[in-house]
């Protein structure tokens, strides 16, 4: 391999395509499109849209994660801010009493039968 095979295989070392001599731009005279490096541009509007619709959705996402997380706080059990106060329980406690007298009076109004079987869950009677 010598000569003009040499030029045509590839990384052969030869500048420009088929071993022509670029143009003063840094083009092939042949290239159909010398703009082509520059055609990102073309959509730089487009671009520039979904780059701005996804930087709103990743805010919105973070507001979102951040409301999640403020009503996740509100939910948790927190004793030093849900439980009462030692002295609020001895109130309570103390409002409390437990009387007997009663007790005759609930059975006689009661509408129960007495001579019921006793429920027993999953039994079938």
């Amino acid at each position: 391999m010598n000569g003009p095979d040499v030029a045509k295989m590839p990384g052969s070392g030869v500048s420009g395509s088929e071993g022509k001599d670029p143009v003063a731009n840094g083009h092939a005279e042949n290239e159909s499109n010398p703009f082509a490096e520059y055609m990102w541009m073309e959509n730089e509007e487009e671009y520039n849209r979904q780059v701005e619709e996804e930087l709103l959705e990743q805010e919105f996402l973070e507001r979102c994660f951040q409301e999640m997380l403020d009503e996740e706080d509100q939910d948790w059990f927190i004793p030093e801010r849900d439980l009462p106060s030692v002295g609020q329980i001895q109130q309570q406690l103390n409002g409390l009493s437990v009387s007997d007298g009663n007790a005759e009076e609930i059975l006689r109004k009661s509408i129960l039968n007495p001579e019921a079987k006793e429920f027993v869950p999953g039994v079938k009677y």
